[in-house]
């Protein structure tokens, strides 16, 4: 197997497999050992990602290897064990959601439940009703639900079966891109407030960035690196495994007052006040805010003579020379991305530990609204 780039700390091994799946014209062979948490497993298109995430669901079955959770075998060629996929306890959120198209919201939120034995239950349905806002939907058939709405449902359909761990394939692939902070939005509530561990598909590194504790890069069905989140967005050979996205950051934010006379709403991220275009939120709601990282202005000095209404002040963290362009870590009591100019980088001395401004255009902050609103979602 290839050996992995990269380091993720000590967090307790949650997940382990060492596997080869063999198809006409491609092979994954491909190992690692994951911690709790959400750790997304990033590549390009073809390169073995789905097909990893189904041998570790048991929906593939792989050639030969084997794959353990907590310890405990659930693959061995070796050892002639194949658990099969409904006892590995795993949730699977898939790209088209796959919901059952016969039932209702509510029969396929309780199709799983129904089905895990009552001592193995630990999340009420009734409690996820209310995290993901079905209340109205209960009744409704899914022919009926848009696709916002149809990833909620599948997610809390999932999460009914109280998984050991949650299996998402790019589930924000097939909806409109100003959806993708909602989606967000619940995906850290689930982790905050279930505790639930998540192996994340994707091919975004903004998705990467705004969830991921850690990162398994595969490329041509190897696993080439392991490793932080941050890292991977600094690294230009794992960036270019990237969908070429401008790098968004995608943070999580609260709106801290009423609309203003020009109609801009304030948002508290971390230390910082951002104005940003109005928001269908009231005061305390939680709210996504995305910034390109390209649209960030770093400055040393404050300055108030500028068209720009948000000028925040920043510590920096870490910053990434790649080629043609500077990738600059900031503390602002949350982490944010800025990309720069390699020039801008040597003119300003910028080096971790410097104390910097930033400079925030408000037609360039995308606010999403809290998802317990979000209508039509």
């Amino acid at each position: 197997m290839a050996q992995l780039a990269g380091k993720t700390g000590h967090r307790q091994a949650l997940l382990s497999f060492d596997v080869v799946k063999r198809y006409p014209g491609f092979t994954l062979e491909c190992s690692g050992s994951l911690g709790e948490g959400i750790t997304a497993i990033y590549g390009l298109s073809g390169s073995g990602k789905t097909t990893l995430l189904n041998c570790i669901a048991g929906l593939a079955t792989p050639n030969e290897g084997v794959i353990s959770l907590y310890g405990r075998p659930l693959y061995s060629s070796h050892d002639r064990v194949n658990v099969p996929p409904e006892r590995r306890r795993f949730g699977y959120v898939f790209q088209e959601s796959a919901l059952f198209p016969n039932m209702t919201v509510l029969e396929n939120v309780l199709y799983g439940y129904k089905l895990t034995p009552e001592d193995s239950r630990r999340v009420d349905p009734d409690h996820l009703v209310e995290m993901f806002g079905l209340a109205s939907l209960l009744e409704r058939g899914v022919s009926r639900l848009s696709g916002g709405e149809r990833q909620r449902v599948a997610l809390a359909r999932a999460l009914a079966t109280s998984p050991e761990l949650l299996l998402l394939d790019e589930p924000l692939s097939s909806l409109d891109v100003r959806f993708r902070g909602v989606i967000i939005q619940y995906l850290r509530q689930v982790r905050r407030e279930l505790g639930t561990s998540m192996l994340y598909v994707t091919h975004s590194i903004s998705e990467v960035l705004a969830l991921a504790s850690s990162a398994l890069v595969l490329d041509a069905g190897r696993s080439v690196a392991h490793l932080r989140p941050t890292e991977l967005a600094a690294n230009p050979q794992l960036v270019a495994l990237s969908d070429n996205d401008a790098l968004e950051n995608i943070l999580e934010g609260a709106v801290s007052g009423e609309p203003d006379d020009d109609g801009l709403t304030r948002i508290s991220i971390g230390r910082a006040e951002l104005l940003a275009p109005s928001v269908e939120a009231a005061p305390g709601d939680t709210v996504t805010v995305a910034i390109r990282a390209a649209d960030v202005i770093i400055a040393l000095e404050e300055s108030r003579s500028l068209s720009a209404r948000n000028i925040v002040p920043a510590i920096v963290e870490e910053t990434h020379a790649l080629e043609g362009r500077a990738l600059v870590y900031v503390d602002v009591g949350v982490r944010l991305a800025a990309e720069i100019t390699l020039g801008s980088l040597r003119t300003l001395d910028l080096r971790p530990g410097r104390d910097v401004w930033l400079i925030l255009k408000t037609a360039g902050i995308v606010v999403t609204g809290p998802a317990t609103n979000a209508a039509g979602l």
